[in-house]
């Protein structure tokens, strides 16, 4: 494709009387764009007369095997994510016939999840596919990440253990400077040596993970319970998960099996932070071993002061208290501020992580 057809293909239609003709193929991607964003309305604010073959043409259907057919896969996950977030183009998610050909990615899956309680016995059956495949991918990242922060510190005791993740390459190049051969440039290894770890951890600990599902916070939601899915059964943890809109919903049973706990979350709703805070202070066992992460945008429904008190509260006892302002792979949050930092003044840390820095504040503190 030529420099000026991507260019016409970016401006759209308005650009064809100086673009020139398009080539067949590119007339096709200009199609499949149009059905798309020739429905934002601000196109008809400004005057702008849209062309191509419009959505009286295309069905649903036809423009996802369009749009895989004619774009790379980056493109093809733009543009479904625009579909189904920018344009609420629900069929993408709630029609049979789509759901069988569609290519299972996160804003699928957050797609899924707001609109699942309108979807009936069998279409639901076949959006739960997206949902196993990409928490399933989202485990085999989030997992090692998450899990890392707790198998140890290294050590300076040697270890009869030889594994290669605790490979003393200093250690070695010592142990065995006297076979060096100057003449080959090259040095012998004939004692490799390996370093001992210490368990960073003695005492059982435990985290409760109180998430907002209320719609914003969806990307959120997805990698709390694939965090504490990840967490769940490490050595000294014990690991709770909580949903909360003006209701709070213990789904710590499901936290063995993301994709089912996922399959009950409901987003949406008001939001009643205090309440869920007040349930999770009922949870800790012991104050000085236990960490209370809360996953929320801030903007309280409910009494913000008890809410604040609360939160003070388990600070003053000894609990580690959280405030995250987002908890996924971008950590970019949108937040009520000064409800934030009320928490901070309360002596909350308050920020935005992922959930590998999650897991290392975690390991930290039981270390």
């Amino acid at each position: 494709m030529s420099d000026l057809e991507r260019w016409r293909l970016i401006l759209g239609e308005p650009a064809s009387r100086v673009g020139g003709p398009l080539s067949e193929e590119a007339a096709r991607r200009d199609a499949a764009l149009e059905w798309l964003y020739g429905r934002d309305p601000d196109l008809a604010e400004r005057g702008v007369r849209t062309g191509g073959t419009g959505g009286s043409v295309l069905t649903t259907v036809d423009w996802l095997d369009d749009v895989h057919r004619l774009f790379p896969k980056e493109t093809v996950e733009r543009l479904e994510r625009d579909a189904v977030e920018r344009y609420d183009i629900t069929e993408v998610v709630t029609d049979p016939a789509v759901l069988e050909r569609i290519e299972p990615n996160a804003a699928l899956l957050r797609a899924v999840l707001r609109t699942k309680h309108l979807m009936n016995p069998e279409v639901l059956a076949l959006a739960r596919r997206i949902v196993e495949a990409v928490v399933r991918e989202l485990v085999r990242r989030l997992a090692t990440e998450v899990r890392r922060s707790f198998t140890g510190t290294r050590s300076r005791r040697p270890s009869n253990l030889t594994l290669a993740r605790d490979f003393d390459f200093r250690g070695t190049v010592r142990a065995n400077l006297a076979h060096y051969q100057p003449e080959h440039e090259r040095l012998l290894i004939e004692r490799p040596r390996f370093t001992s770890r210490t368990r960073r951890h003695v005492d059982r600990w435990q985290l409760v993970l109180v998430v907002d599902q209320s719609g914003s916070m969806a990307g959120s939601v997805i990698h709390s319970a694939v965090t504490a899915s990840c967490l769940w059964g490490l050595p000294g943890l014990k690991t709770h998960l909580v949903a909360f809109d003006t209701e709070v919903v213990d789904l710590t049973s499901d936290v063995a099996d993301p994709v089912e706990l996922l399959m009950k979350v409901q987003l949406g709703g008001g939001t009643d932070i205090a309440r869920a805070v007040d349930y999770a202070a009922g949870l800790v066992d012991n104050p000085r071993r236990a960490i209370v992460a809360v996953v929320t945008d801030f903007y309280e429904g409910g009494d913000a002061d008890r809410l604040v008190r609360t939160v003070r509260g388990l600070v003053e006892q000894g609990t580690r208290v959280l405030g995250l302002a987002a908890l996924d792979e971008d950590a970019n949050p949108a937040y009520d501020r000064d409800l934030a930092q009320r928490w901070a003044d309360a002596g909350a840390h308050v920020g935005a992580m992922t959930p590998g820095q999650l897991a290392e504040f975690v390991a930290e503190r039981m270390g």
